[in-house]
């Protein structure tokens, strides 16, 4: 947010600012999406919607797993949530207590350790490398667990920062792993859909007893609706509403009705995945020819996380110089990793394609 504040401030003056920063989709929701949105203003007083979710909202996502990973799933166990971090704080709240280790990958998702240490919980970092596809692996556990019992595991497939992905077989095995020693699993899969040569594994197909985040913000190209939702184990669904009820109440009413509509929009999404898929092959070859040909393999999300530890000793300065010099908006590792963060930079190609071809043109003639 810190890089987005500078851009901003640097494109209100005039100057050029390429915009490889931030994880919005360039797009807005989907036209059936937009097109209900009218209707439910035109025909609905939009009074509050159902903790749970709308029925009719459950049962399309519920739908969506049959359609897309041959999955039933009894709409009840669907709630809906106001986007995926009010998904996540009611997942965290509902399944780990005050002091529960929970361990998750680093370089990961920032709002993971910050929601769990503010809730009490006693963060446990997985130190992933490149080898281990910045993912989870069985040893990493064992390591983790031999220092104190874990409680939980946070997941995430594609991942934030890094676009990597845990395939079926090591998945299924973390997860049965985790079954065996009760490690309550939370499963971050707000970018499925968005994936490159390989379809994700939902954690559902390998066990009911997990916590799976979802959100209409990625693929769904739905950022400002804020809307999500959990598919948790049934014992989950009540305490899990006790909490939204205190919380947050039900998540917006007008965004619930009209996203409905977006489960018959794939077509149109499609699109997107067509632009992302082209200016993925873009940064790739363009950071390569740049010299930043340290790269995690980017299977799936919108992001390309980068080692720079060879051209700079701080990536947060090296964003700063890029900022200033090239008009280049890009993130520092350190949110995602605060042990070597310094040593990454995490470019986003959700933009448009003119911005990324830009974006490595300018690369390109630039000397550390």
């Amino acid at each position: 947010m810190e890089v987005f504040d500078a851009a901003e401030k640097r494109a209100a003056t005039g100057a050029e600012v390429i915009r490889l920063e931030v994880g919005q989709p360039l797009t807005a929701a989907p036209k059936g999406v937009i097109e209900r949105a009218h209707h439910v203003l035109d025909t609905d007083r939009l009074g509050y919607a159902s903790i749970h979710g709308i029925v009719e909202l459950r049962q399309a996502i519920a739908a969506h797993y049959l359609d897309w990973y041959d999955l039933s799933v009894d709409p009840h166990r669907v709630v809906v949530t106001v986007g995926a971090s009010g998904g996540f704080t009611l997942a965290f709240l509902a399944a780990f207590d005050i002091g529960d280790r929970v361990a998750l990958t680093i370089p990961g998702y920032p709002c993971y350790r910050n929601a769990l240490q503010a809730l009490g919980a006693e963060v446990v970092p997985l130190m992933t490398t490149l080898e281990d596809n910045f993912q989870p692996t069985i040893e990493l556990l064992e390591q983790a667990h031999a220092q104190g019992d874990l409680d939980g595991l946070v997941i995430t497939s594609p991942s934030n920062p890094t676009g990597t992905m845990l395939d079926d077989e090591t998945q299924a095995s973390i997860l049965a792993w985790c079954a065996e020693r009760g490690v309550k699993v939370v499963s971050d899969e707000i970018y499925h859909g968005l994936t490159y040569g390989t379809s994700p594994s939902t954690a559902l197909a390998h066990s009911d007893d997990v916590l799976v985040v979802n959100s209409f913000s990625k693929y769904f190209s739905m950022t400002g609706w804020r809307l999500g939702w959990l598919v948790v184990p049934d014992n989950f669904v009540s305490p899990i509403m006790k909490f939204a009820a205190n919380l947050l109440l039900g998540p917006q009413t007008l965004s619930q009705m009209a996203a409905v509509a977006a489960f018959d929009c794939h077509e149109e999404l499609q699109g997107h995945l067509v632009r992302y898929t082209h200016n993925r092959e873009i940064l790739l070859d363009g950071l390569r020819a740049a010299g930043l040909d340290r790269l995690a393999p980017a299977e799936g999300a919108f992001y390309v996380y980068a080692d720079i530890s060879h051209i700079a000793d701080s990536s947060t300065a090296l964003c700063a110089r890029w900022l200033d010099e090239l008009g280049i908006a890009a993130t520092p590792g350190t949110d995602f990793d605060p042990y070597n963060g310094e040593n990454y930079v995490r470019f986003s190609f959700c933009g448009g394609t003119d911005t990324i071809e830009r974006g490595v043109e300018l690369l390109s003639t630039w000397t550390p």
